[in-house]
């Protein structure tokens, strides 16, 4: 019996998938000797691609079951787009030997082949989330964001566009993207009705809130500083990977991924919101309600750790996120329940 990637030793899959990024190096007209190095691990696996020339590359093998090969198309469709159109900066997907954006690569480790994508290498370096003063590089980022949509409300799709819908019901209710947020780490029966309480709440905010396109549209899901990267005078946007429907303000609160119980924070969003309205008009109801969705962010991310153990982000932030995730619950139960 074939065992299932899943069921493998973490260990086990970093090779298998070192093993399936070699053979999908031969699906495209690269340098002999090029090599590949892992950078990243969350949904996709993401590869440094070196040619002893000095050429470099970033491959993305995908995860199995995410997202269709239509959806991978989907997302690389919106981010040619943005850059033809001159909306923002993103990578640029490379063809294979084929012709096709998209290769379906097998490897004799690996039950079933998995898509992956090349893109040529972006210059530049993330914004450093250590520094001592962010509100400059969140400002870039509503700037950033609003362009995104802006573009998202002129950009005449394609009929087969097919991206994931992130409302309520698939990020805390029902039918989770991310697996159940009762699956976090370390969670005791009084933070588990804490958190229903929380969850009850944003749910019937959001329900209010509703889903007019002025507020819900085509939107990137995860533009936080990471993937941001600064080349000089030019700021470019990476990583669509979780690109889909959601949202508007769901970006802002994107942004503080991981770090919403920071006393920076609301400056943070307010510069943010700045940037925004350079760019598109934002009413003072929408910025109320920003806090909604970075509690809904926080805890669909509990949900993240719970599903994503194997992880090195998941494994850095662990039972500790839940535990400072507490306060926030209680804080935002008071101003808004």
């Amino acid at each position: 019996m074939t065992t299932s990637f899943d069921d493998l030793p973490h260990e086990e899959q970093l090779k298998c998938l070192q093993n399936l990024t070699g053979a999908a190096l031969g699906h495209y007209e690269l340098p002999d000797g090029a090599s590949a190095d892992m950078i990243n691990l969350s949904e996709n696996a993401t590869y440094r691609i070196d040619a002893p020339g000095g050429g470099r590359w970033a491959l993305r093998v995908h995860r199995e079951g995410y997202h269709s090969k239509t959806a991978i198309a989907s997302e690389l469709a919106w981010s040619k787009a943005l850059r033809e159109d001159g909306a923002v900066i993103t990578p640029t997907a490379i063809a294979g030997k084929d012709g096709e954006i998209i290769q379906t690569v097998s490897h004799p480790d690996l039950p079933n082949p998995r898509h992956v994508v090349l893109f040529e290498w972006e210059s530049g370096e993330e914004p450093d989330e250590e520094q001592h003063d962010l509100r400059a590089p969140f400002e870039v980022l509503g700037e950033m964001t609003a362009r995104m949509h802006l573009h998202v409300r002129n950009w005449q799709r394609p009929d087969w566009f097919e991206r994931l819908t992130w409302d309520f019901e698939t990020s805390l209710g029902d039918k989770p993207h991310w697996g159940s947020w009762r699956d976090g780490m370390g969670l005791t029966p009084e933070i588990t009705n804490l958190f229903a309480k929380t969850i009850a709440l944003i749910g019937r905010r959001l329900q209010a809130f509703g889903k007019s396109p002025e507020r819900f549209d085509l939107i990137h899901c995860d533009m936080r500083l990471a993937n941001l990267l600064i080349d000089g005078d030019v700021t470019k946007v990476i990583d669509f990977d979780d690109s889909g429907f959601g949202w508007l303000m769901y970006d802002c609160a994107t942004t503080v991924s991981f770090f919403e119980h920071k006393p920076e924070v609301p400056e943070l969003l307010a510069s943010w919101v700045r940037g925004y309205r350079k760019v598109i008009d934002l009413p003072d109801e929408d910025v109320n309600e920003i806090q909604t969705f970075v509690m809904l962010r926080r805890l669909l991310l509990v949900a993240w750790i719970g599903s994503h153990s194997e992880t090195e982000l998941a494994q850095s932030m662990g039972v500790q996120f839940t535990r400072d995730t507490v306060g926030l619950c209680e804080q935002y139960l008071a101003d808004f329940g």
